[in-house]
């Protein structure tokens, strides 16, 4: 890990030495809880029939968008964004928690509560819109914050590489932002990026020539959500000197 600043004396370098190597946001502490505790009651707590009725009323379903809203219920409106609080298994939920805590701890850090729900939320709905964009009509339960995991590795692609490519973990948030052609000419960028895409082009391929028919990866919302990450991140990284517009 980067080392940048560590060996001056005095001042903020100080306290820099004396950070913790493991010190997350607490509003994705709040978050990571949320999600398990979702999870616990719908595991340990609710029968087989209320769990179902939770996953036909909140997870996202493309085909609700091929039927007319006044002949369902209101799960349309809710679904993009509530989807992602649901997760298939105890598997899911925690590689996605992993993945959350290396690449949206950053984020958070940067760009604050009120705006880290707001990316959330939208990163969900692009997530899941560009899913539909391929799946239109499909009957199937889209559920997991992978999408939006996807969406805070696209937005930290913008910033949290120091120019000699390695990441801090704590600091990795006060780097400049790179405008898009800089990020597209970073090595360091690309090659995350680039292995990024191609095992999630690997997963797809796989899945459309012999994977079972249950539990697939919805890949296609990996990509949707990397995306608005990467394009967008510059609305939500506002007011700040680390900030740069494109």
């Amino acid at each position: 890990m980067s080392n940048d600043g560590v060996d001056v004396q005095g001042g903020s370098a100080d306290i820099r030495k004396r950070e913790p190597a493991f010190n997350l946001p607490g509003s994705l502490v709040a978050v990571l809880a949320l999600l398990t505790a979702i999870h616990v009651i719908r595991t340990y707590l609710l029968s087989a029939s209320a769990d179902e009725f939770v996953l036909l009323h909140f997870a996202f379903i493309p085909g609700r968008y091929a039927i007319p809203f006044a002949e369902q219920d209101l799960g349309w409106l809710w679904g993009p964004v509530t989807y992602s609080l649901l997760h298939g298994s105890w598997e899911h939920l925690i590689f996605n928690a992993f993945w959350m805590v290396a690449f949206g701890a950053p984020v958070v850090r940067r760009i604050g509560l009120a705006r880290f729900f707001l990316f959330w939320c939208l990163s969900a709905v692009a997530a899941v819109a560009f899913h539909t964009a391929l799946h239109w009509g499909a009957m199937i339960l889209v559920v997991g914050a992978s999408g939006v995991v996807s969406g805070l590795m696209g937005a930290a692609a913008r910033f949290v590489f120091s120019p000699s490519g390695r990441i801090s973990r704590q600091f990795a948030h006060l780097n400049r932002r790179l405008t898009i052609p800089e990020a597209l000419s970073n090595r360091s960028v690309l090659v995350f990026s680039g292995i990024w895409f191609l095992t999630n082009f690997l997963i797809g391929f796989g899945q459309i020539f012999g994977s079972d028919a249950g539990g697939v990866i919805a890949w296609e919302a990996h990509i949707g959500g990397f995306l608005f990450g990467f394009l967008f991140f510059p609305l939500f990284d506002v007011g700040s000197p680390e900030s740069r517009r494109d």
